[in-house]
């Protein structure tokens, strides 16, 4: 191809960041920039910033919420490791850390308590407001404290779980240990912005504990409006019973599949206290036989209403698909059975089937039959992911024997 600077041999890109263009004239190649980006490349800061924060082949080898999560988890963690500060100056005061009086065995708690709060990975806002309270009350300090520490293992728990999960979402490339280790990159920058603030704020809150209730409320407040907003902008692309659920009935009232980031803006936060009747998914089969059941005699599953909740039994060798229809069968049941529920004021279904459960499985049976082939196809189109699911199966299986059965 021939253009104005010769002919055009060969063009490269490294990413979305820059792209290059390479050309042949009078028996010499050269390389022009194409576009207008400055390209990492071509701002070595930029460049550095990016290698050591972001994951290799940003924004591409991520999901697209990365950025704005990150940002807003950025946010949190910097207004915990405030309140951290505060919550552990509260503390070591009430040790004797500055007082002319402390005696040397209140120096050695003191130092066993911060090997312990340094062994901490994750500062909990309620255990850190029992650090604030704790000098208050002294013949309960150490009680205080160590209810405190136990909170923050289980949240330490609890938050490694969560991270490994947004991981495994946010990575695009099988790139899991790139983005752990930006993260760590991202935390430690973190961390090291709280100390700079914490050594202008500890010295203007010593001796004041109402200035910092009030600073630690504030924090507080800050972290748990950037842990919403966080949340809030993670998009998943995988069917939990929430997402699910929204799904499937938004299409059986209108037809419509709704995308990844509309079914997550309508998925709650917190927990619901919904009227429907549960759903307990991989059961054991004693926990289905005992009322009604329905098993489609060429698929891996059983399902039964039984003590107020619908049952499913899976069989070993269930597919994906396979969890997902039958979990849009238990959905279904779930909502129709709900006015029955709701008529007997919130009590649990009996343990006799009814003739409205009876059609109500019946129903079940032929609806999914009729929809569920157009409406995975659906959902596929719209960009859910539907080779895995987050749905939250128990662990037993139930191999039947014979078909006729």
């Amino acid at each position: 191809m021939e253009e104005e600077g010769g002919v055009l041999l060969a063009t490269e890109r490294y990413g979305s960041a820059e792209a290059w263009k390479y050309f042949g004239k009078n028996g010499v190649m050269d390389r022009r920039r194409d576009g207008s980006g400055g390209g990492i490349r071509g701002n070595p800061i930029v460049g550095v910033f990016k290698s050591v924060f972001l994951p290799q082949g940003y924004p591409e080898s991520v999901s697209k919420d990365y950025l704005q999560y990150q940002l807003w988890d950025t946010l949190q963690a910097f207004s915990s490791s405030l309140s951290g500060t505060l919550a552990t100056q509260a503390s070591l005061r009430g040790v004797g850390v500055g007082n002319q009086e402390a005696t040397v065995a209140a120096a050695t708690i003191t130092w066993l308590y911060v090997l312990y709060v340094l062994f901490a990975d994750v500062l909990n806002d309620i255990a850190m407001f029992m650090e604030i309270l704790a000098p208050f009350f002294p013949s309960f300090f150490t009680l205080v404290v160590c209810t405190a520490g136990v909170f923050k293992s289980i949240v330490g728990v609890a938050g490694g779980a969560t991270r490994a999960a947004l991981t495994l979402h946010q990575a695009r490339r099988d790139n899991m240990a790139d983005i752990s280790a930006k993260d760590g990159s991202q935390e430690t920058l973190v961390n090291l912005a709280g100390l700079l603030v914490s050594l202008v704020l500890i010295p203007l809150v010593t001796d004041d504990p109402v200035l910092t209730l009030s600073l630690f409320f504030l924090f507080t407040i800050l972290h748990l409006f950037a842990n919403y907003k966080a949340v809030r902008s993670v998009v998943m692309e995988t069917f939990n019973e929430a997402r699910l659920s929204i799904v499937l009935l938004q299409y059986l009232r209108d037809g419509q599949i709704l995308s990844p980031p509309e079914a997550n803006q309508r998925e709650p936060v917190f927990f619901e206290f919904s009227k429907t009747v549960p759903i307990k998914l991989g059961v054991r089969l004693q926990e289905v036989v005992q009322s009604l059941a329905l098993k489609n005699n060429d698929k891996p599953f059983l399902l039964g209403v039984n003590n107020g909740c619908v049952h499913v039994c899976l069989g070993p060798e269930a597919s994906v698909h396979d969890e997902i229809r039958v979990m849009c069968q238990a959905v279904w049941l779930s909502n129709m059975l709900s006015p029955q529920k709701s008529r007997e004021q919130s009590e649990p279904l009996p343990a006799f089937i009814s003739t409205h459960q009876q059609n109500a499985f019946l129903s079940s049976h032929t609806m999914m039959d009729r929809v569920f082939s157009p409406f995975l196809k659906g959902v596929e189109a719209a960009g859910w992911d539907m080779k895995r699911n987050l749905l939250d199966w128990d662990e037993w299986r139930v191999e039947w024997k014979s078909k006729s059965n």
